[in-house]
Order: C-alpha cells, then sequence, then structure tokens
C-alpha cells in the first residue's frame, strides 16, 4: 500500500515538474519574442541616424530614478522566493507587495519622466527641429520700449539683455493677442501700442484707428496674417530658432552623418561651413525622429511593464490566501524571472539611449 502511494507522490511530482518545464518555456520563448522586438526598434534607430538630422538631448532625471527602483524591486521580487523557499509566509507577503508597488512607481516616474521631455520640446509626435513657419524676424520683428528685440537661439533679447521673467511676459502678452487672427477683418490692437512698435521687412507697421495696417496704411494680407499668428504661437512658446528649449551645443545637440552641426548668429555650420542651401531646406524639413523613436521604445516596455504588473497583482492575492507557498510558487517563479528580463531591459535601453541619443 504504502509503494502505491509514493508512486502516486512520484507521479504528482514528475507531472508537477514537468507543468513547470511547460510554463517556463513559455515564459523563454515570451522572452525571447520581446527580446526580439527591442533588437529591431534600437536596430531601426541605428539605420535612422545614417542620411538624417538626428536630436541628441540628456535623458529626462525621472528615468534614472525609475531605474533605481526597478533595480530594487528585482531585489524584492528574488527575496520573496528566497524567504517562500524558507516558508515563511510573512516576509514573501511583503516582499512580493513591496515589488508591486515599486512597479507600479516606476509607470509614475516614466510618464513623469514623459512630462519633463515635453517640458524640454521633446515630443513623441517629432515635432520639427528647426524653427520655420513665423520664424522672428524673416517677416516680422519688434520693438519694445524703444530698443529693438533680437533672436538668439531660443532667447529673446532687448538690446543685449535677455529677457526673462516679467519682460517676457509682456512681450507674451503683447503677442497673444495675434493669436486668434482671423484671415479678413480688421486686426485690433487691444493693447501695447505705447510700449512697441511691430515691424514687417524692417518697415514699421502703423496703427489707425486702433487697427494695425502696413506703413502706406493698407491692410495686412491673408498669408501676412498667418505668419503673424505663427510668430505670436512660437514666441508664446518661448521659442526662437528650434523647437527643442535650451541652448543648442549645451542642453541639445544635433548631428548629421555623425558629425555635430553648430550654430552661431542665428545660422546653422556643418563642419565648419555654413549649411548648403539643400541641407538648410533638409533640416527645416525634419522632424525630431530621434525623440519619436525615444517614446516608442520606452513605452512599448512600458506597456510590457505594466501587463506584467497585471500578472503580480494576482500573484500578490494569491500569496495572502496562501496558494502560493513553499510547495507551490511555479507562479512566484514564473513571473519573477519574466521582471527579471524586463529589469535587465530597461537597463539595456538606458545603455542604449545614454550613449546613441
Amino acid at each position: 500500500m504504502s509503494e502505491i502511494t509514493d508512486q502516486n507522490q512520484q507521479d504528482g511530482m514528475d507531472e508537477k515538474l514537468q507543468m513547470e518545464k511547460a510554463k517556463k518555456n513559455l515564459v523563454y520563448l515570451g522572452m525571447f519574442s520581446v527580446f526580439m522586438l527591442f533588437a529591431g526598434f534600437t536596430s531601426a534607430y541605428i539605420v535612422s541616424m545614417g542620411d538624417n538630422f538626428w536630436v541628441k538631448a540628456p535623458l529626462p532625471k525621472a528615468f534614472w530614478i525609475s531605474t533605481a527602483i526597478i533595480v530594487l524591486s528585482s531585489i524584492t521580487i528574488q527575496l520573496s522566493l528566497f524567504f517562500n523557499k524558507k516558508g515563511n509566509a510573512k516576509l514573501l507577503k511583503g516582499l512580493i507587495t513591496a515589488t508591486f508597488i515599486l512597479g507600479v512607481a516606476f509607470v509614475y516616474f516614466q510618464f513623469k519622466g514623459y512630462g519633463q521631455l515635453m517640458d524640454n520640446g521633446l515630443h513623441a509626435t517629432g515635432s520639427g527641429i528647426v524653427v520655420s513657419e513665423g520664424r522672428y524676424a524673416d517677416y516680422y520683428t519688434l520693438k519694445m520700449d524703444g530698443e529693438h528685440v533680437f533672436v538668439n537661439g531660443n532667447d529673446y533679447l532687448k538690446g543685449n539683455v535677455v529677457l526673462k521673467g516679467k519682460e517676457m511676459e509682456r512681450l507674451q502678452d503683447f503677442t497673444a493677442q495675434f493669436l486668434d487672427l482671423k484671415t479678413t477683418g480688421s486686426i485690433t490692437m487691444s493693447k501695447g501700442a505705447e510700449d512697441f512698435v511691430l515691424y514687417y521687412r524692417d518697415e514699421p507697421m502703423t496703427v489707425i484707428d486702433g487697427e494695425l495696417r502696413m506703413k502706406d496704411s493698407s491692410i495686412v494680407l491673408p498669408l501676412d496674417r498667418d505668419r503673424l499668428k505663427a510668430l505670436a504661437v512660437n514666441i508664446k512658446d518661448g521659442r526662437g530658432d528650434f523647437f527643442i528649449r535650451g541652448k543648442m551645443g549645451k542642453d541639445f545637440k544635433v548631428y548629421f552623418g555623425g558629425k555635430e552641426v553648430t550654430y552661431k548668429d542665428r545660422d546653422l555650420y556643418y563642419q565648419g561651413k555654413k549649411l548648403q542651401p539643400y541641407m538648410q531646406t533638409k533640416i527645416m524639413e525634419s522632424s525630431d525622429t530621434s525623440s519619436s523613436y525615444l517614446y516608442l521604445v520606452t513605452f512599448m516596455h512600458l506597456l510590457h511593464i505594466i501587463v506584467t504588473l497585471l500578472y503580480l497583482s494576482k500573484v500578490v492575492i494569491r500569496s495572502f490566501t496562501g496558494k502560493i507557498n513553499s510547495t507551490n510558487a511555479i507562479g512566484l517563479k514564473m513571473g519573477a524571472l519574466f521582471w527579471h528580463f524586463l529589469g535587465l531591459l530597461w537597463v539595456y535601453l538606458l545603455l542604449f539611449l545614454l550613449f546613441i541619443h
């Protein structure tokens, strides 16, 4: 009778081992598929750099915080495996719950990082690199308090002083009245006429009975209205010559064919020479593809994290109901295996973006 019982126990253990092996193979297959997906993304990233203007900017601080979080979560989930094996249910519950909370924190800081990227003018939609529409001084310039306003990079200057704080707000407040210009009709100057003078092609515009007109008193044509509206949008967003915020060469860099493009006196230079007309046209038409790839790669990883968190929530519940214990830990083992993989994948992506982006 005992031999039959022993045989049944052995058969049960064999069946359990086979099930665990089958589930582990499925996890390995999933890991391989995910790895190949991201290998494709990173390869496409490198290939796309070849003949395009490419923006390189620092990664947001929130990404570094999320990296520390996911490394810590790998430690907590590994410890949960260790203490579960020891039969310590209390520590198992605490550590697997901590892993889940850290995973949620990782998601939070990833979205916070996206916010920091957008604050710096780096968008998922791949906005332009160089401002072309409504660029200051292409058609319109300004005098403020009797002094000409100039642009250098993304800075607006009155004389030699960079406009900041309330002074910049004054400029933005004045041009805000042009944000909703209609194609036809009068352009009413509701504010700022005493402090600002608007110039069109270096000729001062006039204000007649509260209406903005050209120097010869003619109305502003539809195309020139669109140009003025675009300029107002750029000033509202604090944008001068670049969509990316900050100083080119310091806060962000632009490359072409692996070589840096430099900026001086509102002109772009490549290998010490001013950009050729065809390259100037190309950069003005180029979108910020590098930022689009950054969002794509990191968000796809984040999506895998969120799906795995849903699975971990089930593991947390099962640990509290006693369904995961020292003799039944297949679900915990599989979850830990894939979580470690996602952690390593994030470190790889971060290092890739650090050296490439």
